[in-house]
């Protein structure tokens, strides 16, 4: 597992930078429609826990009208297609994130974890995983929760760490190709 992890990082820089040249004339399409369609500079930053525990900006395209607080439908479409996660390759690039780890989370979750559970830190940060697999409509999930607070912190968040733990377990080439194949399908063939 040790020397794959040179490899993941090796493997995480050529493709972003690949994907970065590939879409780039996408990236400044995207945000010069989420610049105009939120009124605002089109890149969300918010800080987010990552390898080690240590915090670090993510970058995203803006869906939400900070006037307006809710999602437009073309947000709503860049979520469906994940397309607002596309400046995250930036982060892959800063080796910041990796294509495939544990989705990174705000201050109070990953961070605040115990005992072998914290194993999760020494992973970077994925742009996918199998939790966020499982998870994909975790909006609307938590919607139809009577306390989503309580669901989250109490259901959701334990299972995303078990499957987390899971993947450290068994990280490869194979189980990461395997990874970002079904998110490919889960976003283009739900």
């Amino acid at each position: 597992m040790g020397q794959y992890r040179y490899w993941k990082v090796l493997f995480d820089c050529v493709l972003s930078i690949f994907l970065i040249i590939l879409f780039l004339p996408l990236l400044f399409i995207l945000f010069i429609i989420t610049s105009l369609d939120t009124k605002s500079n089109g890149i969300f930053c918010q800080k987010r826990i990552g390898q080690f525990g240590k915090t670090f900006t993510i970058y995203k395209f803006k869906t939400i009208n900070d006037n307006k607080r809710e999602s437009s439908a073309i947000g709503l479409l860049l979520r469906r297609f994940k397309l607002d996660e596309l400046p995250q390759l930036f982060n892959i690039l800063k080796c910041e994130m990796s294509f495939v780890g544990p989705r990174p989370d705000i201050e109070g979750y990953y961070d605040k974890l115990k005992g072998d559970s914290r194993k999760i830190l020494d992973l970077k940060p994925g742009l996918t995983s199998e939790a966020s697999i499982k998870y994909s409509d975790e909006d609307a999930l938590l919607k139809q929760q009577k306390d989503p607070l309580f669901y989250n912190d109490e259901i959701l968040f334990p299972d995303k760490v078990r499957m987390n733990l899971d993947y450290l377990e068994n990280m490869s080439f194979g189980n990461d190709i395997k990874i970002l194949s079904k998110t490919i399908f889960k976003v283009f063939i739900k």
